[in-house]
């Protein structure tokens, strides 16, 4: 007997002015189903599932749940529909504890029976086999624990339904895994869940059926069980895609940063680098790869003096055999002794690019200083936009278009390239396909490999501990700030990986480091 839907959607349609973002979709979701949505950067998934909690409002088409036609408004109209989306980032209230964020918001009296509301909330995590504290403080939480707060907020909402964005992106090995069984369970409960990620390893272990979208379209629905990673590509690029990451051995090893014994602070005077010391050589991927907050952004920063170092020293050794020290100087000083420190930074908008400018402007923001030049050559920007527009598929009206207006994996593209065609003698990317489609992942990957057999110094700030593995020379593993390891990428695994992100230090990393040499 074939399973009733808890979703269907019918001719499905929604533009933004002449942009149509989702055309004519049509798709179901099971009750009691696993269903993965995947799509390119721009494929309609997203949107399609705002639609669905509310935040758009489709110009044509019908939405129906559990068999009935449907209105839906607002969030309020999406929640009172047993609908709950679960957004990469949290909306939780650090000062508050897990079983206050759950109920802040919901109406009723304004005395609150907690002993009642703690025992449905413990109800809810034994059922599902979550692990929580309900009474533990938010800001004293993990990644993985706040995400829990928000899948048992909605479901103490009574979501039937639940959205999940990315949920694994910043999760280890093993935090996925417990996500996984809790996923399964409540499948078996009879819950309805769709996630939208881009691992397809994760599509075709915990999925029962996957729909794939391409350019705002519905393209098919598939069993997860007759799929492969390369149909699923295929189906969601058009043709045949190689999903093999090329990695060649490294290429003449010098060494070209060194870092020794560094230690950064908050203003709080919280250490979120504590003696961290490490080598990144020429011709290699150096990997980095830690749970989130872990101090991978600041290893980064520290390098291109972007933080404040409170002591250990940061060493350049130049192509031509000289030696600087970095750590005392700021970025413009580090520039203009030629030292080449290319630095694709988290936060694209925030650090990397300015969102009221073009693409042809952000070019020139690499070399431009200011009282350098009054008039300013405009061809060369404009030529070397064009360019990376051509080379990584970036989806835009023109190289004069705001880089506002472009999608986050589009952006991510623009930056990517613009510091890759400065040259670098060390290259240093933080989560360079972050929002990228498995597609333009791989181009990605290759233009790094193409770096390092350049003679580059790649450093690599990473999430997907597979890609890691695949991808990398060796990786450095931190764990609150600390280098709990340094390890060969083609020997390890991702169980490894795991444990070093979180296991308490035992002993130095001494033991790790030798195995990388």
């Amino acid at each position: 007997m074939e399973q009733a839907n808890a979703i269907e959607l019918k001719n499905v349609t929604k533009r933004f002015g002449e942009v149509i973002a989702n055309d004519n979709i049509n798709l179901s979701v099971r009750k009691g189903e696993i269903l993965s949505i995947l799509g390119e950067n721009g494929s309609g998934k997203t949107t399609l599932m705002n639609m669905l909690s509310g935040i758009y409002f489709p110009e044509q088409g019908q939405i129906f749940i559990n068999g009935k036609e449907v209105t839906i408004r607002s969030p309020k109209d999406s929640f009172a529909l047993g609908i709950g989306m679960i957004h990469q980032h949290f909306k939780l209230i650090n000062i508050l504890t897990a079983a206050e964020n759950i109920i802040l918001g919901l109406p009723g009296k304004e005395r609150l029976k907690m002993d009642q509301i703690m025992k449905d909330i413990n109800e809810l995590i034994h059922t599902y086999g979550f692990d929580l504290n309900p009474s533990q403080k938010i800001y004293d939480m993990s990644v993985s624990q706040k995400q829990t707060v928000e899948i048992i907020k909605v479901l103490y909402r009574g979501a039937d339904i639940l959205i999940l964005d990315e949920p694994t992106a910043v999760l280890t090995p093993q935090e996925t895994k417990k996500l996984f069984d809790v996923l399964r369970n409540m499948r078996k409960a009879g819950k309805s869940i769709i996630i939208i990620t881009h691992k397809l390893h994760e599509v075709l272990e915990l999925s029962d059926r996957v729909t794939v979208l391409r350019k705002g379209k519905y393209i098919g629905t598939v069993n997860t069980a007759k799929a492969t990673a390369e149909s699923l590509t295929e189906m969601m690029v058009g043709e045949k895609v190689t999903l093999d990451i090329d990695r060649s051995e490294p290429v003449k090893p010098e060494k070209r940063i060194e870092m020794r014994g560094i230690t950064c602070k908050t203003k709080e005077g919280i250490k979120i680098l504590n003696q961290t010391s490490f080598t990144a050589n020429s011709g290699e991927i150096l990997g980095v790869a830690g749970i989130a907050g872990s101090g991978q952004k600041e290893l980064l920063e520290a390098i291109a003096g972007l933080v404040q170092i409170d002591s250990g020293e940061i060493l350049y050794f130049a192509p031509d055999g000289s030696t600087e020290k970095i750590s005392d100087m700021k970025p413009a000083q580090i520039r203009d002794l030629k030292i080449c420190l290319s630095f694709v930074p988290e936060d694209r908008l925030g650090m990397g690019l300015v969102g009221s400018m073009d693409l042809a402007d952000n070019m020139m923001l690499r070399s431009y200083r200011e009282g350098r030049k009054f008039f300013l050559n405009r061809k060369k920007p404009k030529d070397l936009a064009a360019d990376i527009v051509n080379q990584l598929d970036v989806k835009t009206p023109g190289v004069h278009t705001p880089v506002r207006r472009l999608s986050g994996g589009n952006v991510q593209k623009v930056l990517v390239g613009r510091e890759i065609a400065a040259s670098p003698t060390v290259l240093m990317v933080a989560y360079p396909v972050r929002g990228l489609d498995i597609n333009s992942s791989y181009t990605i990957y290759n233009l790094l490999n193409q770096q390092k057999e350049k003679g580059v110094a790649v450093i690599c700030v990473g999430e997907d501990l597979d890609v890691l593995i695949d991808l990398c020379d060796r990786i450095l593993v931190l764990n609150s700030g600390k280098v709990s390891g340094i390890v060969d990428a083609r020997k390890t695994t991702k169980e490894e990986l795991g444990l070093l992100m979180t296991a308490e230090r035992k002993g130095g990393h001494a033991s790790e480091q030798r195995r990388s040499k």
